[in-house]
């Protein structure tokens, strides 16, 4: 039931479309178009307390339309604003730490349990 409604949500969402690229080793997390995931950089570890991924991207994409893309985009995939670039769903938080390098920006992700 919950993959069908993230499915239908990517579908519909505005700025989410079909056919996305997604953040390796996360359930449906929509790769930014213009970032590009850093090699070797995505990790999974899952514990009797919850999982733990990891990973990260970056591009030639200002660090605030990232912010605000994300901010736009997780909502609609069932995830909560809890803070800045924090998000909660079903006893999970999503962390962002987007940073700018130079004339890009680097996005790192990360899950664990809440």
């Amino acid at each position: 039931m919950r993959s069908a409604l993230i499915l239908v949500l990517c579908l519909f969402a505005p700025g989410i479309q079909a056919g996305e690229r997604y953040v390796p080793g996360f359930e449906a997390l929509p790769l930014m178009a213009g970032l590009e995931v850093e090699p070797g950089s995505a990790m999974a570890f899952d514990k009797p307390g919850g999982r733990i991924v990891e990973a990260a991207a970056t591009g030639n994409v200002p660090e605030a339309r990232i912010r605000s893309w994300y901010a736009e985009a997780l909502p609609q995939l069932g995830w909560q604003p809890a803070g800045e670039d924090l998000f909660r769903r079903e006893g999970e938080m999503l962390s962002l730490a987007v940073t700018a390098e130079g004339s890009s920006a680097r996005v790192a992700f990360r899950l664990y349990p809440q």
